[in-house]
């Protein structure tokens, strides 16, 4: 019976110490909460305004409380806590500090222009008359060799007739100087043989095509008078294109000439052309603040056309080893560059940084960064904000600590 009674005892006892444990915590859990009051309140909708008093906002959102930082003074001046709800509701997001390579690209657009180092021009070195046209359509297709047009002209059949004189003669001195003359006239080389082994002249002279390419301009038809000076037609290759494109003036010193290029049009989205930088012309235009640069791309298959609109992106120095953000993750001020930090559990630092070259969507960190932390890139300058007032607030605070003092002495 005495042991019955001891084990009821004891049972009891335990039982009690623990419902006293538990009510104890219970009831001190209850008092911090009860202490622990919200600096303000918000509405998430509307983060940027801030209500004394609970209840609802004008637009009939519940407010939510904004407490101080749980450990109040052990915090650095920059640090600032944000309730986990309104951090979720303000759809903050950070990314990863990494460090790694850098290419220090330039993105711009242009359009296509016809190469003029590929571009020739017909024209008669003397005067006459066209005679047949062979070639009477703009754009078409044409080989070098190919017979173009016939010209007569006077003053070419008395050049003939002056070198199988010389010929007769067999004076070195007059062949010499009356093929010359012919050569000056741009009389082919083929014709000249034939000169030499007919013996007679022509009343024609034929005009060959001096490359391949495309008819670009065509000023005559048959019949039409021309004279030196005259431009008959131009011809131009466009197995090789330049593309034109404007830089901006803070970017114009990282183009260089031979650095690589890369294109892709509207026109064909799935193929992208490599090329180079030919030019970069040394004049800024006042209007735009650019720089015109000229890029050199082969088209072997002429599927890129004059005045096509491209996509151009220049390949520059690569930097290894380096720390990058997305640039949208930068604040920039008149004061300097900074980021948010975010130091979990909805502890937030503002943090100063130093910045290098920007590429795409990314930008360097020299300084103000480890590798590792965390950056936030959505929300950043509420946080900011919040942190400013924070720091108004301390400072508030210090002139009324030292305003007391001085009272006091």
């Amino acid at each position: 019976m005495k042991k019955s009674f001891l084990l009821i005892t004891v049972t009891a006892t335990v039982i009690l110490g623990v419902f006293i444990g538990w009510y104890s915590g219970h009831f001190t859990a209850n008092v911090e909460k009860a202490e622990k009051k919200p600096l303000y309140w918000i509405d998430p909708m509307e983060p940027q305004i801030h209500h004394r008093d609970p209840g609802k906002s004008p637009m009939g959102m519940e407010l939510v409380p904004v407490y101080a930082e749980e450990t109040k003074g052990s915090e650095a001046p920059g640090v600032v806590y944000i309730s986990p709800a309104v951090v979720n509701n303000l759809g903050v997001r950070t990314v990863i500090v990494h460090k790694g390579a850098l290419s220090r690209n330039i993105e711009t657009v242009g359009y296509i222009t016809p190469n003029e180092n590929k571009i020739s021009h017909i024209n008669s070195y003397a005067e006459g008359w066209i005679e047949k046209l062979l070639v009477k359509t703009l754009e078409d297709p044409v080989k070098k060799g190919q017979l173009l047009l016939q010209l007569y002209s006077p003053m070419l059949v008395n050049a003939q007739e002056e070198y199988l004189i010389a010929l007769e003669s067999k004076n070195q001195y007059l062949i010499d100087a009356s093929y010359k003359k012919l050569l000056a006239f741009r009389i082919s080389d083929q014709q000249i043989q034939q000169l030499k082994q007919t013996r007679k002249a022509n009343q024609f002279v034929n005009v060959y095509a001096l490359q391949d390419g495309i008819i670009s301009k065509l000023n005559v038809r048959e019949g039409a008078h021309v004279m030196p000076q005259t431009e008959i037609m131009s011809l131009v290759d466009l197995t090789s294109i330049w593309m034109d494109a404007q830089i901006y003036e803070d970017q114009a010193n990282w183009v260089k000439v031979g650095g690589v290029a890369e294109a892709r049009l509207p026109a064909f989205p799935d193929k992208v052309w490599k090329g180079e930088v030919d030019y970069v012309y040394p004049q800024v235009d006042p209007k735009t603040r650019t720089v015109k640069a000229r890029f050199r791309f082969d088209n072997p298959d002429v599927i890129l056309k004059p005045n096509m609109y491209t996509y151009i992106k220049l390949l520059t120095e690569i930097k290894p080893n380096v720390l990058t953000i997305p640039i949208e993750a930068l604040i920039r001020t008149s004061k300097g560059d900074h980021v948010i930090i975010s130091l979990g559990q909805g502890r937030f630092d503002v943090r100063s940084v130093a910045t290098g070259i920007e590429s795409g969507d990314q930008v360097e960190i020299l300084s103000g960064l480890n590798p590792g932390e965390q950056v936030v890139i959505s929300g950043q300058f509420l946080i900011d904000s919040e942190a400013n007032l924070k720091a108004s607030f301390q400072r508030l605070e210090g002139q009324k600590g030292s305003g007391s003092e001085t009272q006091k002495k």
